[in-house]
């Protein structure tokens, strides 16, 4: 019984890679992009926005890989049992903080400092979305809810990035993000199938897509990751 119930796991997450993998790949396709399912995607101008104050994205993007890593941490608080959840957040917390220190590797090769953080106006609106109150249960799927969306914006930006911006440098090192980013998405948003009933997780994941494209109309002029 011992070799089984470790065996089994693998498998599923061998195939749980396996999607993430065709996920991505399919994310290069311009007719299937839809696939983060966002609303309303960002106009490609923003990129020659970003192209104006390389130094601000940059230093934006550093502390963005700083919260994700302080979310899956609160995860990992948050929801101690919950065993598979804190094995793929314990990982996830490592990759952004690495993710960080790339961003800012690249900061300090450019002769430049980190600045001091920014305020994600995106994020903070976005966390309005779900009424406060309910069940232990029910928060943490919108914590899941609310990570998938944001990685999903996250894994749009840097592809428009990837593909657009004239620094070839970092047109590459967006696109090795992209990836990463997508993955997080489809990690997210499958936990939070796991821990909630299907039906009402996808009817709530809907609603939220809704939301967050009337939050983006107002957006996609500065130079930050999700402003």
């Amino acid at each position: 019984m011992h070799k089984t119930s470790t065996y089994v796991p693998r498998i599923i997450i061998k195939c749980e890679l396996c999607i993430m993998t065709l996920v991505t790949f399919f994310l290069f396709l311009p007719k299937n992009r839809a696939m983060l399912g966002l609303k309303l995607p960002t106009d490609p101008r923003w990129v020659n926005i970003v192209e104006k104050n390389i130094e601000e994205i940059l230093t934006d993007h550093a502390y963005c890989e700083q919260k994700a890593a302080s979310t899956a941490i609160s995860l990992i608080i948050g929801f101690p049992e919950k065993s598979e959840l804190v094995q793929e957040m314990t990982a996830l917390a490592r990759e952004e903080m690495a993710h960080f220190k790339m961003v800012h590797d690249r900061i300090i090769a450019r002769g430049w400092t980190l600045g001091r953080e920014r305020k994600d106006a995106y994020v903070l609106q976005l966390m309005k979305f779900f009424p406060k109150g309910g069940s232990r249960n029910t928060h943490l799927v919108h914590k899941l809810l609310y990570a998938a969306l944001i990685e999903a914006r996250s894994c749009e930006r840097f592809r428009l990035l990837s593909e657009n911006i004239q620094d070839q440098e970092l047109a590459t090192f967006y696109r090795d993000l992209m990836v990463s980013e997508a993955n997080h998405y489809t990690m997210f948003l499958a936990f939070a199938r796991k821990y909630g009933n299907r039906e009402e997780v996808d009817k709530k994941w809907q609603e939220l897509l809704v939301y967050e494209a009337t939050i983006m109309k107002d957006l996609g002029k500065k130079e930050t990751i999700h402003g």
